[in-house]
């Protein structure tokens, strides 16, 4: 597998295109995209529904691999085989989804404990782990509990810790306060402003330019282009 030299950047992106067979037809999702994101940064990707940020947001988590283009992340080349795709995606990247995505008849340890099992971790150290990350994320006392005896908030944190709990390079965010409430999103925001400060390079995925302006820099998607990529002089402030 290819490499590459410059480590400053965490994520490279090099004339990327994602072509969707549609019928007798093919959709481009995204076009001609160029991108680069440099380690401890905190960037927000924010576009209407069908700009085509969540076709940019699955390539860039290695959750799909790219038409033509390259992607190198961490100075690997993601076009490779999907179980190699899998390897990069399950030892670089923690992710959090909007709904969670949490194993509803597992406790909020195993949830946590899961992902480190994958990677061969043993069931006691995995576990270890697991309840340091639930403590940082102020759940510590929760360990036993199952994500439906959770608030919505607190499901979110819990997301957070198994998304750290592998030491990822990139933790990548997926509207991670569509379904909650103001109160239990700000929360959210301040844990994820927290994380950058502490060096971890933050990824969001976003409609909403409130939650943007949050980030330290605001990456625009339409129509499958990047319009516009900007340092935000908005910065909201926690």
């Amino acid at each position: 597998m290819s490499k590459i030299l410059n480590k400053d950047y965490l994520i490279q992106i090099t004339n990327v295109e994602k072509v969707y067979k549609m019928g007798n037809s093919n959709y481009k999702a995204i076009e001609n995209v160029n991108l680069k994101i440099a380690k401890g940064e905190y960037v927000a990707i924010v576009g209407p529904s069908g700009a085509g940020k969540s076709t940019l947001m699955n390539i860039i988590g290695c959750l799909d691999n790219a038409t033509a283009g390259k992607y190198f992340l961490d100075g690997e080349d993601t076009k490779c085989s999907d179980n190699k795709l899998a390897e990069i995606r399950n030892k670089k990247i923690g992710f959090i989804f909007q709904n969670y995505n949490l194993l509803a008849k597992l406790s909020i340890l195993d949830n946590v404990t899961l992902p480190l099992l994958y990677l061969g971790y043993t069931n006691k150290v995995a576990i270890e782990k697991a309840k340091t990350q639930l403590e940082k994320v102020g759940l510590g006392t929760h360990i036993k509990h199952k994500p439906t005896e959770l608030s919505g908030g607190q499901m979110q944190r819990v997301a957070i810790a198994r998304a750290l709990v592998t030491d990822p390079q990139i933790i990548l965010a997926d509207e991670p306060t569509g379904a909650l409430d103001s109160k239990s999103g700000e929360e959210v925001l301040k844990m994820l402003k927290k994380l950058n400060n502490e060096g971890n390079t933050i990824v969001i995925i976003t409609h909403d330019r409130d939650i943007a302006s949050h980030a330290k820099r605001m990456i625009t998607v339409r129509d499958g282009h990047i319009t516009s990529d900007e340092m935000n002089s908005k910065e909201v402030r926690l």
